[in-house]
């Protein structure tokens, strides 16, 4: 793994708010993801190890997809997605992301 990307999770271990992401997915993403998923779900182990990733995945009819994570700033979920191998590759196609707060 890159050394920025060590620094990246390690400063976002320490945990101030949560960030909701939602995103699109391509056309035909079960093909076009297979040669990136290993990569990508690996990725996803460590942010949930390190507590920056809550929860991520598709709708089930997989247009869309769906996250949860701990962060300091919006711009630090930003990099995350965007150094995702799935951002890179074209399989996530657009995404958002929003401040949350947890009421219960």
């Amino acid at each position: 793994m890159q050394l920025l990307n060590i620094y990246l999770f390690n400063k976002l271990s320490l945990i101030m708010e949560k960030f909701i992401v939602s995103g699109k997915y391509c056309d035909d993403v079960i093909i076009k993801r297979k040669d990136f998923r290993t990569e990508h779900l690996n990725r996803l182990k460590i942010m949930k190890e390190k507590n920056i990733l809550i929860t991520l995945g598709p709708t089930k009819c997989t247009k869309y997809f769906f996250g949860i994570f701990n962060a300091n700033l919006k711009n630090d979920v930003e990099i995350l997605i965007e150094k995702d191998i799935y951002w890179k590759k074209g399989i996530w196609i657009t995404y958002d992301v929003y401040p949350w707060i947890q009421a219960i």
